[in-house]
């Protein structure tokens, strides 16, 4: 309040800060949901199961949650039970963790896609919120986690507010803590008019002082039914007064927004074009799946959705063909923007608008008189990232040289001329200079629609962080470039080798959950791993047939070898060496099974030229050229992933990982 008076909007550049950076709560909030799909999309996943979730996409100490040690973080408490073998709900219980510990705001944080997998339906929001709070919460935590959720389910067909409580209310017990404070605030707002005395009122009576640990659930429950209540509804007010109360205000301003955007729908964002357009649909989440660590609001929303339709048994949504950015969705921006850049044209609009018969596109307005207009998104991490907070970002690229980027374009009608499209990729260079690619130019006269269709190349630059498009004319006069759809699939043929030995870019693209992994070797990879199974990872879960090659060295590892179809820590198929003489044939699906093994003779410090194919349900592996199984998995649940190396106890070393496409695109 000193500072900013009331919080109406952004204040991230007052504070020298990005506005879209890695956290635990969008990245726990979009990755827990992700035991529906690993489930095969069961309508009631039991805590157990979500826990196994936290172990495959959490990298200990680096993704998603706030590592603040045994008994001070309740969430990293809970992963250090799970790792041991706690299943939940022991891993979150207070008979486990001490009561203290249980009832912190970490499991309301968390809920938001539970309630959105359950539209219209409170109690079953409520349960699935159950479930997932008490992998690491208990008792009154798990009571806000299901109150939240039942009132941001109702939320789809219920605009009163004093309905959306009643709805939360049902889902807790009579006699809880929690229900007599709902009862208490809404006293408050009929008798107080002034939120700041209501706050402080709050503060009073169940303010921080008032219970133990660091961040306990009750104090911002509190705060987010008196936001509610006092901003009346309105979407911008509400999350003001959650923000200038303070506490935890990025967890209770995102509950809160959550449950005002299903409530008031797309108008809502549409009413505040300065909070929506300032990150452009952007998002990080920070996990083992690495290539989904760029995402856009847009992307998670329709998959969300359609984790929704499966459980249902309904038809999916897939705007124009399942392109990766659809523009389907009024508004939707999916992350691009123009870029500000020297000799650029100094008036460039990008922004989500109609063609006509309810079909949405990329429209770019642009006027030249000094340069071309860029337009682009990122696709990795882009350089001098800006960091904020104490969240590590995982992630992957999610475009690669050698796949063909497709994107239908239509150069508006009243177009004075030609336009002249060029599709590019940026990439990391020598010294990790950002360096740009371009394809082949098309020109596209006024009124005239043209596909693209470019093999990308990256001429040798890697990791790409960019991709977009260079659209130019021969005047001075505004044109406008309607880009329908951008797409890229499946799986390139690469060789992952550092390019550059000052290229730390490089290391940065492969999802690091081993103990070292070291960059000052001749060997582009250097994995030491001091207890139990690591991985480095990179590529797309959408892989789905290829082969996976690497010349592996074992220094006192007790295995070490190729994975493919890689969906995490815990999912994957792994080809590995191990130190008793052993080949083998694993698959990792919430515990290892060997599919296949066999006596060979394993040498330290002998390099090995391992090969691993997935075909299907087929499974062929080479060792130095020789077939050593052919096989199809009777249980073939890992349909597709990404690549990696393993490493057990011990240290892996590596020259190279090439990939292979089983088959021409």
């Amino acid at each position: 309040m000193d500072r900013f008076g009331k919080v109406v909007s952004y204040v991230n550049e007052a504070l020298g800060q990005p506005l879209v950076v890695t956290d635990d709560d969008i990245s726990g909030t979009f990755t827990f949901i992700r035991a529906l799909e690993d489930y095969g999309f069961s309508a009631e996943p039991t805590s157990a199961q979500i826990g196994q979730t936290w172990l495959n996409y959490l990298v200990e100490g680096k993704t998603i949650l706030w590592w603040g040690g045994r008994g001070t973080s309740t969430e990293h408490t809970a992963y250090l039970n799970l790792k041991r073998g706690l299943k939940a709900p022991l891993s979150g219980s207070a008979a486990t963790n001490g009561s203290s510990s249980a009832n912190q705001i970490g499991a309301m944080i968390f809920i938001d896609g539970w309630a959105m997998v359950a539209p219209a339906d409170p109690s079953r929001a409520a349960r699935l919120a159950r479930e997932a709070a008490k992998v690491s919460h208990d008792e009154e935590a798990v009571n806000a986690a299901a109150f939240i959720a039942a009132m941001e389910s109702a939320a789809y067909v219920e605009e009163d507010l004093d309905g959306l409580l009643d709805a939360g209310i049902r889902e807790i017990p009579v006699g809880s803590a929690l229900a007599a404070l709902a009862r208490a605030i809404r006293g408050l707002r009929d008798r107080e008019p002034d939120w700041r005395r209501a706050r402080a009122w709050l503060e009073a009576d169940y303010g921080y002082d008032r219970y133990p640990g660091t961040c306990h659930v009750i104090p911002n429950f509190g705060l987010i039914l008196l936001a509610l209540l006092y901003g009346g509804g309105d979407f911008r007010e509400s999350i003001s007064i959650a923000c200038t109360a303070g506490w935890d205000t990025d967890c209770n301003a995102a509950n809160l927004g959550c449950l005002l955007g299903i409530r008031n729908g797309l108008g809502a964002l549409q009413a505040c074009p300065d909070l929506r357009l300032a990150h452009r649909d952007l998002m990080y989440v920070s996990s083992a799946d690495g290539g989904r660590g760029i995402t856009d609001a847009a992307r998670e929303a329709l998959r969300i959705a359609n984790t929704r339709f499966r459980m249902a048994g309904e038809a999916l949504e897939s705007p124009k063909a399942g392109a990766r950015y659809p523009f389907a969705f009024p508004g939707a921006l999916h992350g691009f923007r123009a870029l500000r850049e020297k000799g650029c044209a100094n008036s460039v609009l990008v922004e989500n608008g109609s063609r006509g018969e309810g079909r949405n596109a990329l429209r770019v307005r642009f006027e030249a008189p000094i340069g071309p207009a860029l337009v682009a998104l990122p696709v990795f991490k882009p350089p001098r990232m800006p960091e904020a907070g104490s969240y590590d970002f995982q992630a992957s690229p999610c475009l690669y040289p050698g796949q063909i980027l497709r994107a239908p374009v239509y150069a508006a009608a009243g177009n004075t001329g030609s336009v002249v499209v060029r599709p590019f990729v940026s990439g990391y260079g020598p010294g990790d200079e950002p360096r740009r690619h371009f394809g082949d130019a098309i020109e596209i006269a006024p009124g005239v629609s043209a596909d693209i269709s470019w093999t990308v190349d990256g001429e040798g630059d890697y990791p790409l962080f960019e991709a977009g498009f260079e659209l130019a004319s021969g005047s001075a006069e505004p044109h406008e470039v309607w880009i329908d759809s951008v797409d890229w699939r499946g799986v390139p043929d690469l060789v992952f080798e550092r390019p550059y030995p000052d290229n730390r870019a490089w290391k940065g693209a492969w999802v690091d959950a081993v103990h070292s992994f070291a960059i000052q070797f001749a060997e582009s990879f250097h994995l030491s791993q001091n207890d139990g199974v690591g991985l480095v990872i990179q590529g797309m879960r959408e892989w789905r047939d290829y082969e996976v090659g690497a010349d592996v060295t074992l220094f006192g590892a007790r295995a070490a070898g190729v994975a493919a179809r890689v969906q995490g820590l815990k999912r994957y198929y792994a080809l590995l060496l191990r130190r008793e003489g052993k080949v083998q044939l694993l698959r990792e699906l919430d515990g290892a099974t060997v599919l296949w093994e066999a006596s060979f003779p394993v040498e330290e410090a002998r390099k090995y030229e391992m090969t691993l194919l997935v075909d299907g349900a087929r499974i062929a592996a080479r060792v130095d050229g020789v077939a050593v199984v052919d096989m199809e998995d009777p249980n073939p649940a890992l349909e597709s992933g990404a690549l990696g190396l393993v490493v057990e106890e011990g240290t892996l070393v590596c020259r190279s990982v090439t990939l292979k496409a089983a088959r021409p695109a």
